[in-house]
């Protein structure tokens, strides 16, 4: 745990030295978010999920590269690996802001304006991270959103502000809270 949350710490003060906009997303952001509800609910994730703009990307692997981490890409992902023995499940993802992830998903990712500061380092809204999290809706992200739900940060009320298709996503959820 200590050993993500430092690596997060590094490779976000690297960019924001040098100046490239980026938002902590993933269940990063989503322990910061439960986190400011209820420390003891917040889940720990091994990985280190960012958002930078496709345009931002060389400025950013010269900055994280020169802050120790090693560019790989693999299976049409963009990693940064914390040393050149670390293993990929380790590692820092970069998702590209305003891209689809993948190209089945409803929605791409947010931009990097969507997100706000917390005490260290920039997070992506909770209003974006939601989106986000439904439009994977990954076994992990139905956890996070679960999470989110149990401290009171997604409910009922959230229905209306997602496109229909998130939206459904979303009331499984809620009629499933225990999965």
């Amino acid at each position: 745990m200590e050993l993500v949350k430092s690596r997060m710490l590094r490779a976000t003060a690297a960019l924001e030295n040098a100046g490239i906009a980026y938002a902590v997303i993933g269940g990063n952001a989503v322990a910061a978010w439960v986190g400011q509800v209820d420390q003891s609910a917040v889940r720990f994730t091994q990985d280190v999920d960012l958002l930078v703009r496709r345009s931002d990307f060389g400025a950013a692997q010269v900055a994280l590269e020169t802050a120790g981490f090693h560019y790989r890409h693999t299976a049409s992902i963009d990693m940064f690996l914390d040393g050149p023995d670390a293993k990929a499940r380790d590692a820092l993802h970069i998702v590209f802001a305003g891209e689809r992830v993948r190209p089945d998903h409803v929605l791409p990712a947010p931009d990097v304006t969507d997100s706000e500061s917390s005490e260290t380092f920039r997070v992506l809204r909770l209003d974006a991270l939601v989106r986000m999290k439904l439009t994977s809706f990954r076994d992990k992200d139905r956890t996070h959103l679960r999470d989110l739900m149990s401290v009171g940060l997604v409910d009922e009320t959230w229905r209306v502000k997602l496109p229909e298709e998130l939206a459904v996503r979303l009331q499984t959820l809620l009629d499933t809270p225990d999965g």
